[in-house]
């Protein structure tokens, strides 16, 4: 696979939301066709005893280093803690199945600090009731004292809603949106120098699978965004999913946030939530991703929907989310330019089609340098995983 030289450059010199700014005046298919491409680079890690740190850190050169990229600067990292934190799915905690690991996050934050991180901050929303970040990762079973003591200076913020910040902030959509055109979220997301999205390598019922641009969606608040969010003002006490807002249109979000750009126009989450989580990591531009495919699960984004434990034995990083989330469904065993109807989308719009239709990054794999291991020697079909 051949790395497009000129491209990167211009990535280098502009930002993402600059260059989704004047990409929008050029045709969606010529959009698609100059989409940014950025290297991708693959590691085999058969399980979370390896050296992670080291596998970081060789991934990290591999993709042309992360030094400059973070040196005394906040690093905010999305986590993705889906679902009940108490919960054991065959009697392994989450992060061996369907949430982001703490050995590998533990090692993560080790990494940005030698990299010169001035901070590092871990965020995530959640829908069951905690009250903080930590009381949250705990109930995962995590150590968070030794969390907080990998790297000089570590905060845990839980983004569900305010929690202790002033006031939430507006992230506007540069593309001006498929379903928003702009997201008020907790100020962690924009106060922020660098922002890294550890991600895990599984199916996603609604959007065929959850990698780096499917874990944006927790950024949006439940107290704006969820089934019990205020009308009119957030409600600073809801906990419930965003399911009848996102996934089906019943309602709006809370009226202190932009509404949908046509409302009522569709109920079906298989048009929606692809779209939504397009403009999400649009409004939020990734600018380091990390995915871990080491042991995870298939069927579902997380063990209520007959998912089945697996162990693939990979991690990937890259700095463009797009081209990373395609070499990472190759790596699960399906085409990243697929539409509808083709695997893993079979009943959904390919958010990685669709973000790459906006110019953010591309998934045609030709164009994609891939770094260390070859995609073909680290291929592991989830689908067929799933059905033996």
């Amino acid at each position: 696979m051949r790395y497009i030289g000129a491209v990167s450059m211009r990535t280098a010199l502009f930002s993402r939301r600059e260059f989704l700014a004047g990409a929008l005046a050029v045709p969606g298919a010529l959009r698609a066709a100059s989409a940014p491409s950025m290297p991708v680079a693959i590691a085999k890690c058969p399980s979370y005893n390896e050296d992670l740190a080291g596998k970081l850190r060789t991934l990290f050169d591999q993709i042309g280093g992360v030094g400059s990229l973070v040196r005394g600067k906040t690093v905010t990292v999305k986590l993705n803690l889906t679902g009940n934190p108490n919960g054991r799915f065959q009697g392994l905690v989450p992060g061996k199945t369907h949430w982001s690991n703490e050995t590998l996050t533990g090692a993560l934050c080790r990494v940005l600090g030698e990299q010169g991180a001035k901070r590092i901050r871990f965020v995530e929303s959640g829908s069951v009731p905690a009250d903080t970040l930590d009381e949250y990762l705990m109930g995962g079973g995590w150590d968070v004292k030794a969390l907080k003591r990998a790297a000089p200076l570590v905060e845990l913020v839980r983004t569900n809603n305010l929690n202790g910040a002033k006031k939430y902030v507006r992230l506007k959509v540069p593309s001006g949106g498929y379903m928003f055109p702009a997201f008020d979220v907790h100020p962690a997301y924009e106060e922020t120098d660098v922002y890294v999205t550890l991600a895990k390598l599984k199916n996603h019922r609604t959007c065929g699978v959850t990698l780096s641009l499917k874990n944006n969606f927790g950024v949006a608040p439940n107290a704006i965004y969820g089934e019990d969010a205020g009308i009119d003002e957030p409600n600073e006490r809801a906990r419930r999913a965003r399911n009848a807002v996102f996934h089906e249109g019943k309602r709006g979000p809370s009226k202190s946030a932009p509404q949908e750009l046509k409302p009522g126009s569709s109920t079906e989450a298989g048009y929606r939530v692809p779209r939504i989580v397009t403009d999400l990591a649009s409004a939020r531009p990734i600018d380091l991703v990390v995915i871990d495919g080491v042991e995870t699960i298939t069927g579902g984004e997380g063990p209520w929907y007959k998912a089945k434990v697996v162990a693939p034995g990979v991690l990937l990083a890259g700095r463009n989310p797009v081209c990373t989330d395609a070499v990472a469904a190759a790596v699960m065993g399906y085409d990243p330019s697929g539409d509808r109807g083709a695997a893993p989308f079979q009943s959904c719009d390919s958010h990685i089609k669709l973000a790459e239709a906006i110019g953010m990054g591309t998934a045609d794999l030709s164009r994609i340098e891939v770094a260390g291991a070859a995609i073909k020697d680290v291929r592991f079909d989830f689908d067929a995983a799933h059905n033996s």
